[in-house]
């Protein structure tokens, strides 16, 4: 299972997903964040949240998702393509980051854990595994009718 940034965020905020990120924390504990998800949780919790450096990186380390395996260049390249495909800043604003994500998720055969609708839009036109979480405000996604 691949989480997306916003997943670890909301569980250490204990935003409306939190307690189902615990459950994927707790039951897959091959649950993991990308190098750049990594990077992007931090910047949020200490950014945006204004923890502390060393405790932000602590709480990751505590979650077992401080040291991520390294990005190999082909899911680099397919989230850039990826990117390319889906990409619009008004209808379709997924960042590089949730593609990496998304192609991480792909490229390992399993799920990717978020609650972005512009994420989960993709991954389901793409056709990559997900796990819907429910967003900030307590909304889940939905699949959208043909």
């Amino acid at each position: 299972m691949i989480l997306d940034a916003f997943a670890v965020v909301a569980f250490l905020r204990d935003e409306p997903a939190a307690g189902d990120v615990e459950r994927l924390l707790v039951r897959r504990s091959a649950a993991r964040l990308t190098s750049v998800g990594v990077a992007e949780v931090l910047d949020q919790l200490i950014r945006i949240s204004g923890a502390d450096e060393e405790n932000a990186s602590l709480d990751l380390a505590q979650l077992g998702l401080a040291d991520p395996e390294p990005l190999e260049p082909s899911v680099a390249a397919a989230a850039g393509r990826l990117r390319a495909r889906h990409y619009h800043r008004k209808r379709c604003a997924v960042s590089l980051v949730d593609c990496i994500a998304a192609e991480s998720a792909r490229s390992a055969d399993v799920a990717l854990a978020t609650s972005d609708p512009h994420l989960l839009d993709v991954c389901h036109a793409e056709g990559i595994a997900t796990e819907v979480l429910p967003d900030s405000a307590g909304l889940t996604w939905q699949t959208p009718s043909p």
